[in-house]
């Protein structure tokens, strides 16, 4: 299978070398490959330390192309962009490229101008998921995977016990297909929540503030939520 990842970051790198190791084809795509290459220091919060040309060096199955090429390329898309900017970002992708695929959106709309901790927008009545689908109608969006470290994301075997990951999205083959992923990830079939529709994505985006706090709390990013009796 192709994937296109969309973002460059920390979680973009993760699961690219994730479907790397699962024998899989992956792009990751950037707004200026050329650019993405020469940087050496943090693009912003949250910015992986290590420049991406050093991280590609260890990684050279991964591709880089630009937004529109990648998704242009991928059968499948995942979207690793911070939320903020992940219209715009899958707006430089074009709708053409998004039309008829599965887009994975692992993404959370979290707003850091007004420092920490920051605040979700949109929010309660609106989710990130819900854009995304509504702006780009001929894309196949699955919410899942937002609401842990993108580590557990690809390796849900950090957190010992039991433990779940979610899944929003209005078209039922997309999300089968998704399902699949996270089964090749490591989540067993138990673990994997399906929500129901795409507004459900609301809940799952909601639960960041906690996860936030949760996180300055334990001192780590290795947990993750359990629905017991589900």
């Amino acid at each position: 299978m192709r994937y296109a990842v969309l973002g460059t970051g920390t979680v973009g790198r993760t699961v690219a070398e994730r479907l790397v190791s699962l024998g899989h084809d992956v792009v990751l795509g950037t707004r200026d490959p050329a650019a993405t290459l020469t940087r050496t220091g943090a693009a912003g919060t949250g910015a992986p330390a290590v420049p991406y040309a050093v991280w590609q060096a260890g990684h050279p199955r991964v591709g880089l192309a630009t937004f529109a090429e990648a998704a242009r390329t991928g059968e499948v898309l995942v979207n690793a962009t911070g939320g903020r900017v992940s219209v715009e970002v899958l707006t430089a992708a074009g709708a053409e490229h998004l039309e008829g695929k599965v887009l994975v959106d692992l993404a959370n709309p979290l707003d850091f101008s007004g420092g920490w901790p920051p605040v979700l927008d949109p929010a309660n009545s609106d989710s990130l998921g819900e854009l995304i689908q509504r702006t780009f109608p001929g894309a196949r969006v699955v919410k899942t995977l937002n609401t842990m470290n993108c580590a557990v994301m690809v390796d849900p075997a950090r957190v010992a016990g039991e433990h779940h990951v979610f899944l929003s999205g209005d078209d039922e083959e997309a999300k089968g297909s998704v399902r699949e992923l996270l089964h090749s990830f490591g989540w067993p079939p138990a673990s994997i929540l399906d929500l129901g529709g795409i507004q459900t994505a609301r809940g799952a985006e909601m639960l960041l503030p906690i996860w936030l706090t949760l996180m300055g709390r334990l001192g780590h990013a290795d947990f993750n939520f359990h629905v017991q009796g589900a």
